[in-house]
Parts: C-alpha cells; sequence; structure tokens
C-alpha cells in the first residue's frame, strides 16, 4: 500500500504543483486588491488548478513512454511509465479518473463563484479546453508539445488565462491592468518549462520531440532563457510602480530579483545539458517566490492604502 502510494505520488509531480498555484495566488490577490476577494473561491480555485496540473503530469507521462520519448538516455527522474511500476492501461484509467475529479471540482468553483449564465458557459468551455490541453500535450498522433508549441500553451493557461480567470471568479469583470501580472506569471511558467526541455534537449532531439529548446538549440535556449526571466521581472515590477503607493511598500519584491538573477546567471553558465537538471527546482521556487512576492506586496499596499 505504501509502496503503491510513493509511486502514484511521484507520478504526481509534488514539485511541480507550485505551478498551479501562483496563477491562483497572484489572480486572487489582484482581486483583494480589488475589493472582491472570496476564500472560498480561492481554495476552489486552488484544488481545481492542482487536479488539473496532475492531469498534465500523468498524460505526459502516459504520452512520452508510449512515444520512446521516456528512456535510459533522458536526464530528468524516471517516471511511472518509464520504470515499469505502471502499465499504460492503469495510467490511462488514473487520467480518466483524475478527469472526472477535475470536472467535480471545476463545475463547483464555476457555479460556486458565478450566476451569469454567459460567464458560466465560457469557464465551462475554457475548462474543457484546458483538459484537452493538458492531454494533447504529450498524448495523441500529434501531440503539440512535440512540435514546440509547449511553451505557447503554458503561457496560456498558467499566465493569461490563470491570472485573469482566478480574477474574473473573484470580482465579475477583467481589468485591462491584469495584462503585466498575468505576462509576468506566464514568462516564469515557461521558463519552467525551458528548463526542463533545456535538461532534455539531446534525448528530445534524437527522438523527435521537437521543443522550443531543441528548435533553438543549447545556447540560444539559454539566451531565450534569459528572456523569460528579466521580461517576467519587468512585468511584474511595472505593475507595481504604476501603482499609486508608496514605492518602499514594494521593496521587499527585490528579493525577487536577486533570486531570478541568480538563476540566471548559474543557467548562463552551463556547458552541458546534465547541468540543467539541478536547476528545475531553483527555477520552480523562483517562480513561487516572485508570486509570493508580487501577491505580498499587491495585498500590503491594500491594506496600507
Amino acid at each position: 500500500m505504501k509502496e503503491s502510494l510513493r509511486i502514484w505520488l511521484d507520478a504526481a509531480r509534488p514539485k511541480t504543483l507550485p505551478l498551479a498555484l501562483v496563477s491562483i495566488l497572484t489572480g486572487s490577490s489582484l482581486a483583494f486588491s480589488a475589493g472582491h476577494f472570496s476564500l472560498s473561491v480561492a481554495l476552489l480555485a486552488f484544488i481545481t488548478a492542482t487536479l488539473l496540473q496532475i492531469l498534465s503530469n500523468l498524460a505526459n507521462d502516459y504520452g512520452d513512454a508510449v512515444k520512446g520519448t521516456d528512456n535510459e538516455n533522458r536526464l530528468g527522474p524516471v517516471r511511472a511509465m518509464q520504470s515499469g511500476a505502471v502499465n499504460a492501461k492503469t495510467m490511462k484509467n488514473a487520467i480518466i479518473i483524475n478527469i472526472i475529479f477535475t470536472m467535480i471540482a471545476g463545475l463547483t468553483l464555476v457555479f460556486h463563484a458565478l450566476t451569469s449564465i454567459e460567464s458560466i458557459m465560457a469557464f465551462i468551455g475554457l475548462g474543457v479546453l484546458a483538459i484537452f490541453a493538458a492531454i494533447a500535450y504529450t498524448v495523441g498522433n500529434k501531440p503539440y508539445g512535440y512540435i514546440g508549441l509547449g511553451d505557447l500553451s503554458v503561457f496560456i493557461f498558467f499566465g493569461l488565462l490563470g491570472v485573469s480567470g482566478t480574477y474574473f471568479l473573484h470580482t465579475g469583470n477583467v481589468e485591462a491592468n491584469l495584462f503585466l501580472p498575468a505576462l509576468g506569471c506566464g514568462l516564469l511558467a515557461v521558463a519552467v518549462l525551458n528548463i526542463n526541455n533545456m535538461r532534455d534537449i539531446e534525448n528530445d532531439s534524437e527522438c523527435g520531440k521537437r521543443t522550443m529548446a531543441v528548435r533553438l538549440g543549447q545556447h540560444k535556449a539559454k539566451q531565450y532563457h534569459f528572456v523569460l526571466l528579466a521580461a517576467a521581472i519587468i512585468s511584474f515590477a511595472s505593475y507595481l510602480i504604476i501603482q499609486d503607493k508608496p514605492v518602499w511598500i514594494s521593496l521587499p519584491f527585490l528579493l525577487s530579483i536577486i533570486a531570478v538573477s541568480k538563476h540566471g546567471r548559474d543557467v548562463w553558465h552551463t556547458v552541458q545539458p546534465a547541468q540543467i537538471a539541478p536547476m528545475m527546482p531553483v527555477i520552480v521556487k523562483c517562480s513561487l517566490i516572485t508570486n509570493l512576492l508580487f501577491a505580498g506586496v499587491v495585498v500590503a499596499q491594500t491594506l496600507l492604502s
């Protein structure tokens, strides 16, 4: 029992779950600043986003294993199907069960937060699209992750839709100034994916998985990563600066600049893909820290205004 639980816990990839949470956190903090925060909405959004992330991880485990991309040459952690601990049929069943729980959580969230039939239908549609995107990344005859579109999908779902959608669930509307934090959140999520792809660049290339890193090559992928980090920090900082609040309240955000800059420097000095592997948890922490600090500053600005 314990061994089975450990296998499925590893398959869920708990270290990646903060990616699902940061856009909810950022969107909720912005809703708080607008005076329309709901704890129940935030919790239901956290649960739904977490289930979607787990769904994506399980589908990725299945898709890459079936296609042979998860093999002995891959530098990342050994996956459930790759190790033989879980067979294809069992993983398919797990994916189906996860979809059911995701739909239950998502529908509960939508009907709890929204009253307009148009809004409810729109969010149900977005939910179906999110489930499809989580699966189609590596599963199917033409998975979009294998042609380099994973970055765009992550940017949209973990950035633009994640932040603005959460804000809408709290407030019932969307503001233009959400674009900057949504942009920053999405770019950091793409940076996480880019580290994953830079780590696996050689094996992915051999297996025909044309990620953005494979398309760019190792050196340009590092340049791309630096641009992602810089643009994300500038986006978050720009939002804080243009607020009509005392500048000193935003000073804690400088800690995220230090953390992200150190990570960017370390990535820049790598030579081999194997040196990228230890940086996966680092970039996840950078994303979490940056969004936490941003959310904290936004809340502080609101309470002190």
